[in-house]
């Protein structure tokens, strides 16, 4: 992986006139009052998106935001301001207003963070930069044209192209001072199919931390089309889905999704903390199946959800969660971590300078079993096999989720048969957990499209697993 000497940092305090002094100045007054830590966070984010519908680039966007956030820590208390500016004076006003929920008094003792040697995991590049307006239009228009000739049922084309760079700076009262230049790019091909009056939809996409040049390579583009228009054909031929409790396998990659919402979410250290998790306290305890092992994995070169710092300076790593299905840890920021006694695990994340720091996910996904995909699907008599999934809800509290599959098929007497339409997935994390009796040796990451909620904030995510059986679980269809 290429390293560049531009973290980042070099970047933004020219940009905002400030110098290393000025950062120690600035730090101490917020540390001259009784603060546990103090923190400025410096970002830039350029993007980039373009659309096209009925065959017609309909619109472009480019957009620079950049700005500062100031925390200062008190216990559980953080004081958090920020300003939409990148020079002294902003910083000023958003130090004084961070620094207003502690008293007069001592700087109190905090401990110093060693950082270490920094991975690079993705070139630090502006992939809006990587091909001219010219070539991006010409991909979404000849994209349009090969994914309408693949088959006369293909009625409406929708593709979207979009392109990040995220500079980054955190310069911390740890000794942390550190900053990361982070690409990003998605392309996305959806399309309606109709076949004697019925019309069914079809999505596929995928990206990474890459330049345009990802798009380019290796047939890229044309596979999305290709596997957007097969979903939509299939779902031309789909029935009703049954209802009922019944074996359900769900296959590599993106269903990971599940695992996401239903799992990881409870396994981040702010809702353990707070005692809310359904996982909260069960530190060493079994929690699931003894062939579930999961980890979050912020270190695969190039991922959607790879970090090669979070964003307040700590390396990206690769942390396991569950490990033969008995509860080793949480994810951490650094605010959790101290409160838990513990250590930050790479896992401090924010949508952007405005937004304060939360323990989120990265990559997460399970790893591989034994069992061979085609021996799972020919153990089940009759069930369900999910291959995709759309959008879920989730309680953390109790674990519950709804998820809506949008391919998925009958298995029956240990056969992948007919599609079904209208399957949605009931069910809580931990009960699932505990229900998976086979899991294949087939793992996959998704192609990178995650997006993942939580206080209103998005983040880039990956998600991932091998075919996995669970054995009894709760299927919402119309046909009984």
């Amino acid at each position: 992986m290429p390293n560049t000497n531009n973290d980042g940092k070099t970047e933004l305090l020219t940009a905002a006139e400030l110098t290393e002094v000025d950062l120690d100045r600035y730090l101490s007054q917020v540390m001259a009052h009784q603060v546990d830590s103090g923190e400025l966070f410096f970002q830039r984010i350029r993007s980039e998106s373009w659309a096209l519908e009925n065959s017609l680039v309909k619109s472009a966007s480019f957009n620079v935001d950049q700005g500062m956030g100031v925390r200062a820590i008190q216990g559980e208390k953080t004081g958090f301001s920020h300003a939409n500016d990148l020079n002294a004076p902003a910083l000023e006003q958003a130090v004084n207003a961070a620094k207003s929920i502690a008293r007069q008094g001592q700087s109190s003792s905090h401990a110093m963070t060693d950082v270490g040697q920094v991975r690079p995991l993705y070139a630090s590049i502006d992939p809006i930069q990587t091909a001219s307006e010219s070539e991006k239009v010409e991909l979404l228009n000849e994209l349009d044209k090969y994914t309408r000739s693949i088959d006369p049922r293909i009625k409406e084309v929708s593709i979207s192209l979009a392109a990040q760079q995220d500079t980054m700076f955190v310069h911390a009262s740890d000794g942390v001072s550190h900053g990361d230049i982070r690409p990003l790019i998605r392309l996305n091909v959806s399309v309606i199919a109709e076949e004697n009056g019925r019309r069914e939809r079809g999505n596929s996409g995928g990206g990474g931390r890459f330049g345009f040049d990802w798009v380019l390579t290796e047939g890229r583009a044309k596979a999305l089309a290709d596997e957007a228009v097969r979903m939509a054909l299939v779902n031309l031929q789909a029935v009703d889905a049954p209802a009922g409790v019944m074996p359900v396998v769900l296959g590599p990659g993106w269903p990971g999704v599940l695992l996401h919402e239903a799992v990881g979410h409870g396994l981040e250290g702010d809702f353990n903390r707070k005692g809310t998790s359904v996982f909260s306290g069960k530190i060493g305890e079994k929690v699931s199946s003894e062939l579930c092992t999961i980890v979050d994995d912020a270190t695969i070169e190039n991922r959607r959800g790879s970090l090669s710092i979070d964003d307040e300076g700590t390396p990206g790593q690769r942390t396991i969660l569950i490990e033969d299905g008995v509860l080793v840890g949480y994810m951490h920021d650094k605010l959790n971590a101290q409160l838990m006694g513990t250590k930050s695990t790479g896992n401090g994340r924010r949508e952007a300078y405005n937004c304060v720091t939360m323990p989120r996910m990265t990559n997460t996904f399970m790893l591989n079993g034994e069992s061979e995909p085609e021996e799972i699907i020919r153990s089940v008599d009759k069930g369900v096999f999910a291959k995709s999934f759309s959008g879920g809800q989730v309680d953390i509290t109790s674990g519950k989720f709804v998820f809506n599959a949008i391919e998925a098929y009958l298995i029956e007497k240990g056969q992948i048969t007919a599609p079904i339409r209208g399957a949605t997935l009931i069910g809580d994390g931990l009960e699932v957990m505990n229900h998976v009796t086979m899991v294949g040796n087939d793992l996959e990451l998704d192609g990178g499209i995650g997006v993942c909620g939580k206080n209103g904030q998005g983040v880039p995510v990956g998600v991932g697993q091998p075919t996995m059986k669970i054995d009894e679980l709760r299927v919402g269809g119309t046909s009984l």
